[in-house]
């Protein structure tokens, strides 16, 4: 599909939704595409685009094997699929930013900062993960996370998965209050979470904790 040829050439042109109710006379776009619709029996056509930081990443599409109007339900439950879908893209993409972040830098820069970048992400990442409404998109990135720590977790600790987000910003160096605002919890409650780490750690501050869950293969 080329931007401004067909409907969904004209959705994305313009960025927004687009309908036509009998396609092959339609007036109001560009006719490339008659032949393919015609061999499907289409008339009413509807094509909405999915925008991701102000571009448009693809067009979904909803069609009738007859001309009448698609309605303002039609439209809304189509809109809100193309919000569903941009909201993967953008999680993925802040997903990939983050793992791209995270990569080594060069011998010479020093492994100690490529390690701080590496545990910076992959306490962001766990905090991008509970945004995420797919159960299956949401377990391959918390499956990322597990990728960046330093070896599969040891079977006698077990932190909950909040104990583990408090802890990763503690490894990233965030004091409590900025790890309340970054994962959108009260002071108190990270603090909370903190304790109950530490006790399972068996560590009696958070320098002990972090050392402690890094050793047991929960945290890069």
């Amino acid at each position: 599909m080329t931007s401004g040829n067909g409907l969904g050439g004209k959705a994305v042109a313009l960025a927004r939704p687009c309908a036509v109710t009998d396609y092959s006379n339609s007036r109001q776009i560009s006719h490339e595409y008659d032949v393919q619709v015609a061999a499907e029996g289409i008339y009413s056509v509807l094509a909405v685009p999915v925008v991701v930081r102000r571009r448009v990443r693809g067009v979904l599409y909803g069609a009738l094997r007859s001309a009448q109007p698609l309605g303002d339900r039609t439209l809304g439950a189509a809109m809100a699929a193309a919000r569903d879908v941009e909201q993967v893209l953008v999680v993925r993409d802040e997903a990939r930013e983050l793992l791209v972040a995270a990569r080594p830098e060069p011998a010479a820069a020093g492994r100690s900062a490529a390690w701080e970048q590496v545990r910076e992400a992959h306490a962001a990442l766990r905090a991008l993960a509970p945004r995420i409404a797919d159960p299956a998109l949401r377990a391959e990135l918390l499956a990322a996370c597990g990728l960046l720590t330093a070896s599969r977790p040891a079977g006698g600790t077990r932190l909950a998965p909040r104990e583990l987000d408090v802890l990763s910003w503690v490894a990233a160096g965030a004091t409590n209050a900025a790890v309340a605002e970054r994962l959108g919890l009260r002071a108190e409650t990270v603090k909370g979470y903190l304790r109950s780490a530490m006790r399972k750690l068996g560590a009696h501050t958070r320098g002990e904790a972090v050392t402690a869950a890094r050793r047991a293969g929960l945290l890069p």
